[in-house]
C-alpha cells in the first residue's frame, strides 16, 4: 500500500548475518524508507522540523507548540493522539530514527539518568542557524534565554528529554513552549512516579554549540548557574535538581555533579547555584572535585519523589558574583 499508510520494517537480527552487514542493511532499509516518504509528499506538506510544530493547543489562552505520543506494546509502533492518524505515525517513526528533529515528548524516551551522552542534536533541519551565528555560552554567559525557537537554546544547542522509563520506571513528561504570566519560557511538564524504582524525569542539553570543534565549555570565569523558574503546583514548595556532567564523569549514565534549589508556586524566581554546591553522584564524579573548565552537558531535573511537574524556564546562564 502506499508507503504514507503503511510501512514494513524487515528483521535483519538474524544472527546468521553479520553484525556490521546487519547494522548496514538496517540503515539502508532506512534510508529506503524516508527516500520514500520524501517522494509522496510536496515539499510544502513535509518541512523538516520538529514534529512538536504540527499540533497546538492551548493552556490559559496562550499558545503553545506540542506534540504527544502514546506507547504501544510494540515500541516501533507509535500513534499519534494529535496531527493526523497514520502519516503522524510515520511521521513520529522518522523522528524517532533522526530523519524529521527532536522528540519533544519525552513520555517513552530514554530512561537512564543523564541521558546519552556525547550527541550534540542540535540538527533541527530548516531552523538552526549557521553555527557560526552562535555565541558560545561561556562567552556569553547565558546558555539560553528563550530567543531562539523551540527546542533550540540560544547558545546554540538544543533540549531533549529523559526519563526513567528504560530503567523499568513509569514517569511520564513532554517539553513545550508556554507563556506564564506574560513571560515566554520552556516547560518541562510531566508525572514523577517512584513506581518499580523510577522516579525522575529531566529537561537536557549540551553546552558546546559545535561538537566538531570541542565537546565542553571552559566556565571556570564564571561561579555558577543561574535560573529564572515558575513553578505550578499545590506545593508550599518544591524541590528541583540541576545536574551537570564534565570531563571527569566516567560512566556514560548516572555521573554527574548535582545540586538541589527550591521554588515556591505561582511566580517568577531567579535562582543562583554557586559551583561550589555541586555535589559529585556515581563513577569519576565521586572521586572528583567538580572541575567547571570542562564543562559538558546540563540538566534540571525532577527526581525522587511522586509529583506532578509544570516547572517553567525563563532562563538558564552562568553568573558571576
Amino acid at each position: 500500500s502506499n508507503i504514507t499508510h503503511h510501512v514494513t520494517i524487515f528483521n535483519l537480527s538474524s544472527t546468521t548475518i553479520p553484525k556490521r552487514e546487519r547494522k548496514y542493511n538496517n540503515m539502508k532499509i532506512q534510508a529506503i524508507i524516508f527516500s520514500l516518504f520524501v517522494l509522496n509528499h510536496s515539499v510544502e506538506s513535509f518541512q523538516c522540523r520538529p514534529v512538536s510544530y504540527i499540533a497546538h493547543s492551548h493552556h490559559h489562552g496562550a499558545s503553545k507548540d506540542i506534540i504527544t505520543l502514546q506507547q504501544t506494546s510494540d515500541e516501533n509502533s507509535v500513534s499519534a493522539k494529535k496531527g493526523g492518524g497514520k502519516r503522524a505515525a510515520v511521521m513520529a517513526f522518522l523522528r524517532k530514527k533522526g530523519a524529521v528533529g527532536p522528540n519533544t515528548d519525552f513520555s517513552t524516551a530514554m530512561g537512564v539518568d543523564e541521558g546519552p551522552v556525547g550527541k550534540n542534536r542540535s540538527q533541527v533541519r530548516g531552523m538552526e542557524k549557521a553555527k557560526a551565528a552562535y555565541q558560545w555560552c561561556t562567552d556569553t554567559g547565558i546558555v539560553d534565554d528563550i530567543s531562539n525557537e523551540f527546542p533550540m537554546t540560544s547558545s546554540g544547542s538544543e533540549w531533549s528529554g529523559f526519563t526513567d522509563q528504560v530503567m523499568g520506571g513509569v514517569s511520564i513528561g513532554k517539553l513545550l513552549r508556554d507563556n506564564i504570566d506574560g513571560r515566554q519560557c520552556n516547560v518541562m511538564k510531566g508525572k514523577v512516579s517512584t513506581y518499580n524504582d523510577g522516579g525522575f524525569i529531566q529537561m537536557a542539553t549540551e553546552l558546546s554549540k559545535d561538537p566538531a570543534v570541542t565537546l565542553t565549555v571552559d566556565a571556570s570565569e564564571w561561579d555558577g548557574v543561574e535560573l529564572d523558574v515558575h513553578y505550578q503546583g499545590e506545593e508550599e514548595k518544591e524541590n528541583f535538581n540541576v545536574h551537570i556532567r564534565n570531563s571527569a564523569c566516567e560512566r556514560r549514565f548516572g555521573s554527574s555533579y548535582r545540586a538541589t534549589f527550591e521554588v515556591h508556586p505561582g511566580e517568577w524566581q531567579t535562582v543562583r547555584l554557586p559551583f561550589s554546591e555541586f555535589l559529585g553522584h556515581g563513577p569519576g564524579a565521586e572521586e572528583a572535585v567538580f572541575e567547571t573548565s570542562k564543562l559538558r552537558r546540563l540538566s534540571i531535573v525532577s527526581i525522587g519523589k511522586p509529583m506532578e511537574v509544570y516547572l517553567g524556564i525563563g532562563k538558564v546562564a552562568f553568573y558571576k558574583n
